[in-house]
């Protein structure tokens, strides 16, 4: 009698482990090793606000021109969150910024990239505020970095790779990214000027530091000059009260004061704006009503 047979289930590269930063890593990539680039030419790499300024000013231009030039859009969930992901090589699965000798920006390579071979996730208990990371170990059958005789903790390899200033960049964007998922179902769709909002002060910095500097804003939003400034001169500032305003956009926190008599002066216009698109319905649906009535009174 035969047998059916049955195609082997799919493995994957993450170690079912949980991980905590005093807990022991035997890892080490270097140039030499044989598998040295292979990870880099199958890239899925989800950029950071922090990635984006790094390499912005690693290539000396806005970070609107380092979106057009090196990232593809994508949604971060099933309502949309606008996200974005490293651009691959046309026609290829690799990096655009792999070269022969290895990462053209290892300088200011991403976060995903330095983890690397390590994955990250941000959990925040149901009875708590704060968000605590862990960490598992990714084994690909291409990499050789794990059979190295090079052992450290998961704290000694972050300090190692340098990701402690990107995890202090992004924290406030990855805790609202963590919030907006895990705040369930809402009533609706979500309007797409929230996500407008969340793409700009999330990943085109030049773009909310003009965005704040206009008349618009200055008229809305009570500022003190001093903060301004530091937006104008500082990455990490602008990235800073970029978070800020999202919450206060995305959640209603009360997060940058407004001028007193703004909130009153955008219910009135809200009011009128309202009425006026009730007027302007009233007004089509008596005509409608008037050429029904015409050409009723044309039929013999």
């Amino acid at each position: 009698m035969n047998q059916a047979t049955h195609d082997p289930a799919p493995t994957s590269p993450i170690e079912p482990v949980q991980l905590h930063a005093g807990d022991s890593l035997r890892f080490r990539c270097r140039k030499g090793i044989a598998c040295f680039n292979k990870c880099c030419a199958n890239i899925d790499i989800l950029l950071t606000p922090w990635d984006i300024v790094r390499m912005a000013r690693h290539f000396g231009i806005s970070s609107r021109e380092a979106i057009d030039q090196y990232t593809v859009d994508f949604a971060m969930d099933g309502k949309g969150m606008p996200g974005l992901k490293l651009r691959q090589k046309d026609g290829s699965t690799a990096c655009m910024h792999l070269t022969a000798d290895g990462c053209g920006i290892y300088a200011d390579r991403p976060a995903a990239c330095r983890y690397y071979a390590l994955g990250t996730v941000a959990l925040r208990k149901t009875d708590s505020s704060q968000i605590e990371d862990s960490y598992f170990v990714v084994r690909e059958a291409h990499c050789l970095g794990h059979e190295e005789p090079h052992e450290q903790t998961i704290a000694q390899y972050r300090a190692e790779q340098g990701v402690d200033e990107y995890d202090v960049a992004n924290s406030e964007w990855r805790a609202i990214v963590l919030k907006k998922r895990s705040s369930g179902p809402t009533v609706g769709t979500a309007p797409p000027r929230s996500f407008e909002l969340f793409f700009l002060a999330s990943y085109d910095l030049d773009g909310f530091r003009r965005f704040v500097a206009s008349e618009q804003f200055a008229a809305t939003f009570d500022v003190v000059p001093e903060v301004l400034a530091e937006v104008e001169r500082d990455d990490l500032a602008a990235l800073r009260f970029a978070m800020r305003f999202l919450r206060q956009a995305l959640f209603g926190e009360v997060t940058v004061a407004v001028h007193p008599g703004v909130a009153q002066k955008r219910r009135s216009a809200y009011r009128e704006r309202l009425a006026r698109a009730a007027e302007g319905r009233a007004a089509r649906l008596a005509n409608a009503q008037d050429e029904q009535y015409e050409s009723l009174k044309l039929q013999p």
